[in-house]
């Protein structure tokens, strides 16, 4: 046995690269990201490749590995050239805008040091710094001291933790569901439709409250439904707003919704993965007046705050509702229980192990400060408006809503022929260029187009590019 052992030990030491090879792995990898940062102003948004990386399927998994320089080729060619480049200023289609440089330090860090972030005994600096920063988030939104939360993965499963805290808050068992009542819009993200149903609230009544001219909830319109609901006897227990809607940007009136909740005994959730961080300037504070009335919000660091995929927050006004509904107990884990006050990440969330997310956001606040995302956010607003103002002076487009934050719905009404099959071909022929990348969404079946600024890369002379281009390629499919 001893033989084997020591065998196995000397193939296994594989995992523990000396000093040198280490040195050696850093100095390519390093090259390679530079080289990337140093050309991301000129690296297209968008690239239709006919393989579409499937040259990576040629190099499988094998006993024995490849060198460190092949490794990257394999990248490079197969995962970061064909497709979206949500690194890039030009990636205007979704809300993500992730990717700044000092995040990537902290996970950096974090990954070497694999610090246990889930429990308060395994890494109690670890779990003070992620409640640190949730007590950041909270006093920026408004929310008062005792306010607890959880960094997670990102909204789906944030808003998952608030609709769970909901339900168990509201005393809701199975045999209520039938006659409960959760009310949000048609225009509320999927993953609220999805945790409702993970939640296990799907037999739950969904009343969708009708919205006004630009898209945000009427709240005339759920008062009188709340009413109506209780006078025939149902049980309305959970108001989802959003601050920020991910097809049009509206942001609903959260003051009024606030005040209904409070009226009627409602819990009252927050969507704000996109939008919350806007408070962070002047103007979307005013936007966002009434988020602070919520029992539970949800704020993405990923989105606002420009961190890389894979940092969502949730926070609720009273902790205590978050560890009613995620405490647990384990007798392997009986150390761990003894000897802190301090509330563990395990203990008010479904997840037990989880990366040491808060490093991530951390340092760069610690390393820059907040004014440079307070400047960042505000800029990414006003960039909306400025395109929202210079696509109307372009003959043949129409525009949505004046945009509450950063994305701007809009669409080209040609002298004939149909208009969402052209601005099918306009968005194609955009996408096809690369330069830029736009996406597209359905309201009130006509097929609109979206501008989402929330890159940090994005600035004035992007939002220039997409209408030269938009021009360029109005003209072209005229030609056609």
């Amino acid at each position: 046995m001893l033989k084997r052992i020591k065998h196995l030990e000397k193939i296994a030491l594989g995992l523990e690269p000396t000093s040198e090879h280490r040195a050696d792995l850093l100095e390519s990898v390093v090259k390679y990201s530079e080289d990337f940062l140093d050309r991301i102003y000129e690296l297209p948004a968008f690239v239709t490749t006919s393989d579409k990386g499937k040259g990576l399927l040629d190099s499988p998994i094998s006993e024995n590995g490849i060198d460190i320089n092949s490794i990257i080729k394999l990248i490079e060619q197969n995962v970061d050239r064909p497709g979206l480049n949500p690194a890039s200023g030009g990636h205007l289609g979704y809300i993500p805008g992730g990717g700044i440089y000092y995040s990537a330090l902290g996970d950096y860090l974090a990954d070497i040091t694999n610090r246990y972030a889930g429990i308060f005994f395994a890494s109690p600096g670890a779990v003070h710094m992620e409640h640190m920063l949730l007590d950041w988030m909270a006093e920026i939104v408004g929310y008062p001291k005792g306010s607890g939360g959880n960094l997670t993965s990102g909204g789906s499963i944030a808003n998952l933790i608030g609709i769970v805290a909901a339900r168990d808050a509201k005393g809701l068992k199975a045999k209520d569901f039938d006659k409960s009542v959760i009310y949000m819009t048609s225009q509320v993200h999927h993953s609220v439709d999805k945790a409702i149903r993970i939640a296990g609230l799907k037999e739950c009544v969904i009343h969708y409250v009708p919205m006004d001219k630009k898209y945000r909830m009427n709240a005339d319109e759920l008062e009188k439904m709340i009413v109506s609901d209780m006078k025939a006897g149902l049980n309305p227990f959970l108001i989802i707003a959003s601050a920020g809607t991910t097809d049009t940007g509206a942001v609903d009136p959260l003051e009024s919704i606030g005040d209904i909740a409070k009226q009627n005994n409602l819990w009252f959730h927050v969507d704000g993965a996109y939008g919350a961080f806007f408070v962070l300037c002047e103007e979307g504070k005013k936007i966002l007046k009434g988020m602070e009335l919520s029992d539970s919000l949800v704020m993405d660091p990923h989105k606002g705050l420009f961190l890389p995929y894979g940092s969502g927050a949730v926070l609720v006004k009273d902790k205590q509702k978050l560890f009613d509904s995620f405490w647990y107990q384990a007798n392997y884990m009986q150390d761990a229980a003894k000897g802190s006050d301090e509330l563990s990440p395990a203990d008010i969330s479904p997840e037990l192990t989880k990366h040491f997310r808060g490093l991530r956001l951390w340092l760069p606040l610690k390393l820059v400060g907040i004014a440079p995302f307070r400047a960042a956010i505000e800029e990414k607003l006003l960039l909306a408006r400025y395109f929202y103002k210079q696509i109307q002076q372009v003959d043949g487009f129409e525009v949505g809503p004046y945009p509450d934050l950063s994305v701007v719905t809009y669409r080209y009404i040609p002298k004939s022929g149909d208009a969402n099959e052209f601005n099918e071909r306009l968005i194609k022929e955009v996408q096809n260029d690369g330069r830029v990348f736009i996406s597209s969404t359905m309201l009130d079946r006509k097929f609109t187009l979206r501008l989402a600024v929330l890159s940090f890369r994005t600035h004035l002379k992007t939002i220039d590019l997409l209408l030269d281009i938009l021009n360029e390629k109005i003209k072209l499919i005229g030609k056609r």
